[in-house]
C-alpha cells in the first residue's frame, strides 16, 4: 500500500480556521444559523468548528448531532446492518434556521441524501449547506456539491481517504492509500 500525506499537523489547524472564516462571512453572528455533525465522523468536524467559532465570535453556536443510519439506502443490505445506532443530539428548533451539515469525506454523496431526508423530522429548514473537509470529486452517485471544502481530492474508487482525528486516533492527518498492484 502507498500512503500520501494530504494534510497534517499546523495546517491541519488553519483549514479548519479558514473554513470558520467563510462560515462568519455567510452567516455572520450565526443567530438564525445552526452546525450539525453527521454520525459518526463528520461530528469531530464539527466539534472542532463549533469551538473555533465560538472562539472567533465570543458567543456559542447552536449545534447539534444527526444519526442517519435508518435513513441509509444501504442499512438493510447483507454485512451492512448497524449492530448500535448512533445518537441524534438536536435539542433546538431547525424550522427556518439556515443549518450547515458539517462530514468529514464527501464522497458518493449518498451519506448528505440520507442526513436531508432525517433532517427533515426536526422541522423545515430555510437552507441547508454543507461543509465537508475533505471532497473527493470524480465520484459522486448523486449530485450534491459542497458549499465549503477543506480541501480537494482527485481520486478514484480504489483509493480511500483516511481522516484522522487527535480525539481518537491520536493525531490530526488525512491521509490518501492507494494499494499497489
Amino acid at each position: 500500500m502507498k500512503q500520501s500525506i494530504l494534510l497534517d499537523g499546523p495546517k491541519f489547524q488553519i483549514t479548519i480556521q479558514r473554513l470558520c472564516q467563510q462560515l462568519i462571512e455567510n452567516h455572520g453572528d450565526f443567530s438564525n444559523s445552526a452546525i450539525i455533525g453527521i454520525q459518526p465522523r463528520g461530528t469531530f468536524l464539527a466539534k472542532r468548528i463549533v469551538k473555533e467559532l465560538k472562539s472567533m465570535l465570543g458567543k456559542e453556536v447552536e449545534n447539534g448531532a444527526l444519526d442517519i443510519t435508518f435513513f441509509r439506502d444501504d442499512f438493510r443490505m447483507k454485512g451492512n446492518v448497524p449492530l448500535m445506532a448512533n445518537s441524534t443530539q438536536i435539542d433546538f428548533i431547525v424550522e427556518g434556521k439556515n443549518v450547515i451539515f458539517v462530514d468529514d469525506v464527501l464522497w458518493t454523496g449518498r451519506t448528505i441524501r440520507s442526513a436531508m431526508d432525517a433532517i427533515q423530522a426536526f422541522g423545515r429548514a430555510q437552507r441547508i449547506e454543507l461543509l465537508v473537509l475533505v471532497d473527493r470529486r470524480f465520484s459522486r452517485q448523486i449530485p450534491i456539491e459542497p458549499d465549503y471544502i477543506g480541501i480537494q481530492v482527485d481520486s478514484i474508487d480504489s483509493q480511500k481517504v483516511i481522516v484522522s482525528w487527535e480525539e481518537v486516533d491520536k493525531e490530526d492527518s488525512i491521509i490518501l492509500v492507494t494499494e499497489k498492484k
